[in-house]
């Protein structure tokens, strides 16, 4: 009877690891990514960082496309960008528990994960998330945050639409930031969606803007920080 006990408590975690939500795991990538996670590292303890900016490809991206528009609108505002390209939101929660929350307390943090927990795996074809396992997992993100940095104000930035207007990606997504916008609270939580910013009238996505449907381009990033620096500046004073 204890080794049936024994084989069925066996099977019942082996059911349980089968269907974990990998969004929420907090998990590493590469030494290349551990090489710049561990330079954001050294860069959160020298200090000053009063603006946070967390993200995936899309925040790495005021390093290069949006580098112009970073100097002008945040630079001055004391902001360091720990976006780093391909993130998921488990890779999110592995660099804040990991030393990227360390040594400085910001008075904002600019979120904005889960595009890349959306759709499916290229090697593989299966689902990366599910929609309930991505916001589960943008929402421990949002959580670790508070608890990291329970001072700081956080503009929760709504998942940018990417692809076609009609794709499978673009309607997850815009079910993931329909069940997001019940985390803001107004007091330290503030969502924002600015996605129809990039769109047509139509719903489509502009290569003028996201030649790739995905990542901005430098009138993109013009956009972007327009319509976030009034926000951004208000949760400052």
């Amino acid at each position: 009877m204890k080794h049936l006990a024994l084989l069925a408590l066996a099977a019942c975690a082996f059911v349980s690891a089968s269907f974990a939500n990998t969004a929420i795991e907090p998990a590493p990538r590469d030494p290349k990514w551990v090489a710049r996670h561990e330079g954001f590292v050294a860069e959160a303890k020298q200090g000053g960082i009063d603006v946070l900016f967390l993200g995936d490809s899309i925040t790495d991206g005021w390093r290069t496309k949006g580098k112009a528009t970073w100097d002008k609108h945040f630079a001055p505002l004391k902001a360091a960008n720990f976006g780093i390209s391909g993130d998921r939101t488990q890779h999110v929660l592995w660099r804040l528990r990991n030393g990227e929350a360390e040594g400085y307390k910001p008075k904002a943090v600019v979120l904005m994960i889960g595009t890349n927990n959306s759709g499916k795996e290229k090697a593989t074809g299966e689902p990366r998330n599910t929609t309930a396992e991505i916001i589960e997992g943008v929402t421990t993100v949002v959580k670790e945050l508070r608890m990291k940095f329970p001072d700081a104000k956080i503009l929760f930035l709504a998942v940018f639409p990417r692809g076609e207007k009609d794709s499978p990606q673009r309607l997850q997504l815009a079910e993931v930031n329909k069940s997001l916008a019940k985390l803001h609270d107004g007091k330290h939580v503030h969502f924002l969606d600015i996605g129809k910013k990039f769109l047509e009238a139509d719903g489509t996505l502009p290569k003028e803007i996201m030649p790739d449907l995905l990542h901005p381009n430098e009138k993109g990033y013009e956009i972007w920080a327009d319509a976030i620096e009034q926000p951004l500046k208000k949760l400052l004073k």
